[in-house]
């Protein structure tokens, strides 16, 4: 089993910069496929950006050139830079990891192990 736990969230204002990191355990970090999801209350859990083991990252249209993810495979990190966040970033956002991911990253579906969330506010 993995297990992953978020942290970094908080509360900022349109324009502000956040950095959430997660951090892995109880499996070969470099084995793990790792991505970000967000979701709001009543929404579906949306992909945010994702992290291949080789390196390569996908991106939502939404986020692309304000979100930056990136993994330290020392530490067992993952991190989601958040730039020039907007309104419409809050959310809880969470870690999310698996060995095999298939092309549609985006669906949460594919992802096996979770972290508990981190809480992501933004206010105008």
């Amino acid at each position: 089993q993995v297990q992953l736990v978020e942290s970094g969230g908080g509360s900022v204002h349109t324009g502000g910069s956040l950095r959430l990191s997660c951090a892995a355990s109880g499996s070969t970090f470099s084995s793990l496929h790792m991505a970000w999801f967000r979701q709001a209350p009543g929404k579906e859990r949306e992909g945010v950006a994702c992290i291949y083991t080789s390196g390569g990252t996908m991106y939502a249209d939404s986020v692309k050139g304000r979100f930056t993810i990136s993994r330290d495979n020392v530490k067992n990190t993952v991190y989601l830079q958040m730039n020039s966040l907007e309104p419409e970033d809050t959310d809880i956002y969470y870690c999310a990891a698996d060995r095999n991911v298939a092309g549609r990253w985006y669906l949460a579906q594919h992802y096996n192990y979770w972290g508990q969330g981190t809480q992501v506010t933004v206010s105008s």
